[in-house]
C-alpha cells in the first residue's frame, strides 16, 4: 500500500490517580484522560512518524496535601486523528467513530484519586490496546475494474496527478481529487484500487477497497465500453457483464452499498465502433433481465444498480467530461436536499412532539 496507511493500533493509557491524605480526608486528584481528537490535515502516517512507539500516557492527579487537600486532576493526553476514523477494541469490535473536525473520543479514562471510597488508595488509570481504522470521506467513490480509466478521469475532472498506465494496476493506493466548480463548490472524489472479480472475498485488494467505497456517498462506476479482460487466463467481460459484476461485488460484501446513489460514466468513446457497442448496452441496461443468460448463475447480482445517469466520455478526447461534472454536481445536490429535507421535518417532528 506504499506510503498510505489505514490503520494503526496505539497503546492508550489513562493517569494514575493522587494519594489521599487519610488524617485529614483528603482526596488524590484523578488521573488525566486519553481522547482522540479529529482534525483536518492530519493522516495516520503523520502520528506513526511522529510517536514511532505509539504509546500515549496521560498525566497522574496531583496528590492530597496539608495545602490542597482536594488534589489537581492529571493531565489529559490528545492525540490528533484524521476524519472519518472508525476506533475498534483490539478483537475489533467498534466502540466509537470521528467524522467531522473537533469531534473527540474519550478512549482511556483516567483512575480515581485516593480517597475515603478507595481507602485513600490510588486508582490505576485505563488501559487497553486501540485501533484506529481509516475508511475514507470523499463525495464521489470512483468504482470499477483495473484499467477502465479511473486515473485517467480523476486527472481530467480535478487537479490531482494520479499515475497513469495502461497496465492493470496502477493505482495501489486511494487517490484524492476535488472537483471546483465556477461558484467555488468543490466535490470530493476518491479513484480507488481496481476491483476484480472475488474481491467480496478478499482477492486482490478486495476488503481494504471496499471499505473506502463505503464511506463515499456516492458511486461513479467507470467501466471501459469495449469490455475488460484482466489477463489471457481470465475470460473476456463485456462493459454489460462488467457492471453486473461490479454490483455483484459490492452486493456480496455490503448489501447497503447498493443503496447509494450511482452514476455510470462509459469511457473510451474513442475507440473504433464504440457507438455501436453503446447503444447496444443501452438496451441492454433498459432489459437488464433478458440478457443475465450470458452469465453464470454465481455472477447475477439479486439486484441491479439503478444509475441516476449514464454518461459516454473518453478521457483522451475529453469527450463528455464537462457534463459528467456537471451530472455529478446535479446528484450531490439533490441528495443535499434531500438530506436537509428530512432534517427539517425529523425538527418538526420533535417540536410537535415536545408541545
Amino acid at each position: 500500500y506504499g506510503n498510505f496507511i489505514d490503520d494503526l493500533r496505539l497503546y492508550v493509557r489513562g493517569g494514575t490517580g493522587g494519594m489521599g491524605y487519610p488524617r485529614l480526608g483528603g482526596e488524590g486528584g484523578r488521573g488525566g484522560d486519553v481522547w482522540l481528537v479529529a482534525q483536518e490535515r492530519t493522516t495516520l502516517k503523520s502520528i506513526r512518524d511522529r510517536y514511532p512507539q505509539k504509546r500515549f500516557v496521560a498525566g497522574t492527579g496531583a496528590n492530597s496535601s496539608v495545602q490542597a487537600l482536594k488534589g489537581e486532576k492529571g493531565k489529559d493526553c490528545e492525540v490528533h486523528v484524521p476524519l472519518g476514523i472508525s476506533v475498534l477494541c483490539d478483537d475489533g469490535k467498534q466502540i466509537g467513530e470521528l467524522n467531522a473536525a473537533g469531534e473527540r473520543f474519550l478512549a482511556a479514562r483516567g483512575g480515581l484519586g485516593g480517597s475515603l471510597a478507595t481507602n485513600f488508595v490510588p486508582c490505576k488509570g485505563q488501559r487497553r490496546i486501540v485501533r484506529l481504522d481509516l475508511k475514507l470521506i470523499a463525495d464521489i467513490g470512483l468504482v470499477g475494474f483495473p484499467n477502465a480509466g479511473k486515473s485517467s478521469l480523476l486527472s481530467k475532472i480535478s487537479h490531482a496527478k494520479p499515475e497513469i498506465a495502461n497496465y492493470a494496476f496502477t493505482t495501489i493506493q486511494p487517490e484524492l481529487g476535488k472537483i471546483m466548480y465556477a461558484d467555488y463548490k468543490q466535490i470530493s472524489v476518491a479513484d480507488l484500487p481496481g476491483l476484480i472479480e472475488g474481491a467480496h472475498a478478499n482477492k486482490g485488494m478486495g476488503h481494504k477497497f471496499l471499505k473506502h467505497v463505503e464511506r463515499t456517498k456516492q458511486l461513479l462506476l467507470v467501466v471501459d465500453i469495449s469490455g475488460f479482460r484482466l489477463s489471457i487466463k481470465t475470460q473476456f467481460r463485456t462493459a454489460f457483464e462488467t457492471i453486473l459484476l461490479l454490483t455483484k461485488e459490492l452486493e456480496l460484501y455490503k448489501q447497503e452499498l447498493l443503496t447509494k446513489p450511482a452514476l455510470l460514466a462509459i469511457n473510451k468513446m474513442d475507440l473504433p465502433g464504440a457507438k455501436d457497442n453503446l447503444n447496444e448496452l443501452r438496451k441492454q441496461l433498459q432489459n437488464p433481465q433478458d440478457f443475465l443468460h450470458v452469465l453464470q448463475e454465481e455472477m447475477i447480482p439479486a439486484n441491479t444498480l439503478e444509475f441516476k445517469d449514464i454518461i459516454p466520455i473518453s478521457t483522451y478526447t475529453g469527450e463528455g467530461i464537462e457534463e459528467l461534472k456537471a451530472c455529478i454536481r446535479k446528484s450531490i445536490d439533490k441528495e443535499a436536499e434531500k438530506e436537509n429535507e428530512e432534517y427539517r421535518k425529523k425538527k418538526l417532528l420533535l417540536l410537535q412532539t415536545s408541545e
